[in-house]
């Protein structure tokens, strides 16, 4: 199978695309594989990591308001469909799969022109612009959230899950919480605000260490760069009277740490929930505020309302209601398990191999 993967800006769009080419590769051994992403965006610092083949085009999204800015995203927005064009020509993909952002509008939508087999995948459950436009030119959408089905044609639409779930599923507990000094023996919190840190999550964090220091569970929080020495200036001579925390500016082996852990904090981002609901992880979860269609709180509803997570708004948590939520959770055993199974209820364990049924039946 010849398979043509797009989309960028994100590693919500990225990780679905690269770990769906994972699987088809563990299938299809012989298969070939194309990545077009846009010039800027973090594809362009994961993709090289990989030996999948990496080619760009130079996108840009719509402002809000009304810019002359945005006539240079239409007129590059219709130089790059010519471009996609002739990639599509010179690769001749069996299918053409877009994961979200502005560079998958151009090229799905030049594939659907050109009569290829096309189909995106939308990993929130409130689709971004891109996919919305291109709904109408596809051939399928499989969603990672069934509440996203609304926005979409019914006939176009499949639930198949995020393939980064897949990914992670069947990963087993490790010592490696030995590398943070923590007692892999110990029920562990892990909470995290992203790559970079989330101001509200460090402030209530600082806020809180002294009582999660009281707790029988452990506590491991990336604070992310930017936070790391603010955090050890505040603790300040008191840290080692914290055995049972410990506090790293970025861990680099998230799942390899999340599967060790009995509860995530954290943002409501499509490959974070892939991540956890793949390994059967419950959750506290935080979403930011600063995303589009304030999508992260519409992934976090679909979880609360199963059981499978409780959400603190962003403007709302404090340093008080963050320590009582995870108490909640950690020190009623019968809540914990409930919340496991619901989790794993939630989490779609087959996601790539669905996807790839999927897209087997369209080409």
């Amino acid at each position: 199978m010849r398979v043509l993967v797009t989309g960028g800006g994100t590693g919500g769009h990225i990780y679905p695309g690269l770990a769906f080419i994972n699987y088809v590769k563990s299938v299809e051994p012989g298969s070939s594989f194309l990545y077009v992403g846009a010039e800027r965006g973090m594809e362009n610092k994961i993709l090289p990591q990989t030996d999948i083949p990496f080619l760009t085009l130079e996108v840009q999204g719509f402002k809000r308001k009304l810019t002359f800015e945005n006539l240079k995203t239409i007129q590059l927005f219709l130089k790059s469909i010519k471009q996609a064009k002739r990639i599509i020509s010179d690769f001749q993909p069996d299918v053409v799969l877009g994961t979200g952002g502005y560079v998958s509008g151009a090229v799905v939508y030049a594939a659907a022109k050109l009569g290829v087999p096309t189909v995106v995948h939308e990993q929130n459950s409130v689709p971004g612009i891109t996919n919305k436009f291109l709904a109408r030119y596809v051939d399928k959408i499989g969603l990672a959230f069934s509440d996203a089905s609304q926005y979409f044609p019914k006939n176009k639409t499949i639930l198949v899950g995020n393939p980064r779930a897949q990914e992670v599923v069947g990963m087993q507990p490790s010592d490696v919480l030995h590398k943070f000094d923590l007692d892999p023996a110990k029920k562990t919190v892990l909470i995290f605000g992203g790559s970079q840190g989330a101001l509200k999550v460090n402030q209530a964090v600082v806020a809180a260490i002294p009582e999660f220091a009281k707790k029988d569970y452990q506590v491991l929080y990336a604070s992310g760069e930017r936070y790391y020495e603010e955090i050890n200036e505040s603790i300040g001579m008191n840290k080692d009277a914290f055995t049972n925390i410990s506090i790293q500016p970025y861990i680099k082996n998230m799942t390899e740490v999340m599967v060790n852990c009995d509860l995530l904090v954290g943002r409501a981002g499509a490959t974070s929930i892939a991540e956890f609901t793949g390994l059967g992880l419950p959750a506290v979860l935080i979403p930011s505020p600063y995303v589009t269609n304030d999508h992260q709180t519409k992934n976090a509803r679909s979880l609360v309302k199963e059981g499978a997570a409780k959400m603190l708004q962003d403007d709302e948590l404090t340093a008080e209601n963050l320590v009582a939520t995870v108490d909640e959770i950690m020190e009623d055993e019968a809540l914990l398990q409930q919340m496991i199974e619901q989790t794993k209820k939630q989490g779609i364990p087959d996601a790539s191999k669905r996807l790839y049924q999927f897209i087997q039946t369209i080409i």
